[in-house]
């Protein structure tokens, strides 16, 4: 595997498993600083909220497993995809539908489309 590779993997999966734990330990504090969104003290919020770090916190647990087991890197690169893209559509959708987020927002997700782009051009490299 090439170093770009490697390093595209190494960021996805970092950036992932930062986030995705921080998210899930301690959700309020972490939506408030890094997205400027103030979540109310609601089990219900907070449930979902922490599902969805969870699955960002495996995404990169896969992700970083790419770096070290040649067999699944391919894999590794579709999920890395699936989740920078996957949340750069629904933010899309959202603004459409929504409105303009945050500054902070529009700013992840320009590192999603990045992130994203990356790693499907890594995949179609792993392809190939």
């Amino acid at each position: 595997m090439e170093i770009v590779e490697i390093v595209i993997l190494s960021v996805s999966s970092l950036i992932l498993l930062y986030v995705g734990a921080m998210r899930l330990s301690r959700p309020i504090k972490n939506y408030l600083e890094n997205s400027g969104i103030t979540l109310q003290n609601d089990v219900n919020l907070l449930n979902e909220m922490r599902g969805v770090s969870s699955v960002m916190l495996c995404g990169g647990i896969i992700i970083l497993l790419g770096t070290i087991i040649p067999s699944i890197t391919f894999t590794s690169f579709v999920v890395a995809a699936l989740i920078f893209l996957g949340f750069a559509l629904g933010r899309f959708i959202s603004m459409a539908v929504d409105g303009k987020p945050n500054k902070k927002i529009i700013q992840g997700i320009w590192f999603e489309i990045v992130l994203g782009a990356a790693n499907v051009f890594s995949l179609v490299n792993t392809w190939v």
